[in-house]
């Protein structure tokens, strides 16, 4: 099947470029959310598992990837506006699912604390509410080399870092694609960077127990950026959410080797489809899946 694109307008303020994929036996729509300094193009090797599944949508932050050619002149977007687009493309696809990596996983708390209709289920991969040492030393010089817009700098920065335990096809993809991102961009994530360090260590809690839609959230074990141990501080505050770790895996999960993507894989579709929970689709050795 064909994949569709549109652009979907936001708040009244902003062009959104997506992507729609059809699948040939949909149990749903699910939105794919974006970490940062990522566009659609991030999500390859997730659709392969989901788009037999579900119909899945991928879209690009104005300021990004295909939809910033559509939005010359933006203020800086922080994460409510994020937030905003997610609702507005969640009614416009009248989507019952989503997932977030990294940075995704602010603004799609964020979305989820509003309770939109018709959201069933919802995974956060690769995200934690605590900065941890190693966050905090990453953004801080990430800061600097992106102000500077010192492109080798910040793309071998991420490569030494969140993208460390990436094959090394993946890197030199990595290294490229940061090389290549416009000036805005940098500035851009700078400006999130900003936000996120005048924050307490143990931030995006606020509101989170609004959160009423099953959570499931994903981590690396070997992920000190975004560590599996802070991430079930969510536990605290949403009723319903789950949590599982990838063995062997850093931060970038189903995108760090066959094996990786195998348990992402079996852990997704488990919980998004768990009347069809069997053989195929039951997690793993290796990992774990309870709730708080």
């Amino acid at each position: 099947m064909h994949a569709h694109n549109a652009l979907i307008s936001s708040q009244g303020l902003f062009k959104v470029h997506t992507t729609f994929y059809p699948s040939p036996a949909p149990q749903g729509t699910i939105i794919l959310v974006n970490g940062s300094l990522a566009t659609s193009a991030s999500f390859s090797q997730t659709l392969r598992y989901l788009q037999p599944h579900f119909n899945v949508v991928l879209f690009d932050e104005p300021y990004a990837g295909q939809s910033r050619i559509h939005n010359p002149y933006l203020p800086m977007l922080n994460k409510e506006h994020e937030a905003g687009i997610l609702l507005d493309l969640i009614k416009h696809f009248n989507a019952d699912h989503l997932l977030s990596f990294s940075w995704g996983g602010a603004s799609t708390l964020l979305a989820l604390a509003q309770n939109p209709a018709g959201i069933r289920r919802a995974i956060i991969m690769a995200f934690s509410p605590v900065i941890s040492p190693a966050m905090r030393d990453y953004l801080s010089t990430g800061r600097t080399h992106l102000l500077a817009c010192n492109r080798s700098a910040i793309a071998e920065l991420v490569n030494a870092t969140l993208g460390q335990h990436l094959p090394s096809l993946y890197k030199r993809f990595n290294f490229r694609h940061v090389c290549s991102l416009a000036e805005h961009e940098y500035l851009q994530m700078a400006h999130h960077i900003e936000q996120i360090l005048e924050q307490e260590s143990h931030c995006y809690m606020k509101d989170a127990e609004l959160i009423t839609t099953p959570l499931l959230f994903i981590n690396g074990d070997l992920d000190d950026y975004t560590c599996a141990d802070d991430a079930r501080q969510f536990g605290r505050l949403i009723d319903d959410c789950e949590f599982a770790r990838i063995s062997q895996a850093g931060h970038f999960l189903d995108a760090e080797g066959k094996t990786n993507w195998e348990q992402t894989r079996a852990v997704v579709l488990s919980f998004l489809l768990p009347r069809r929970n069997n053989g195929l689709l039951a997690p793993s050795a290796g990992q774990s899946l309870g709730s708080s």
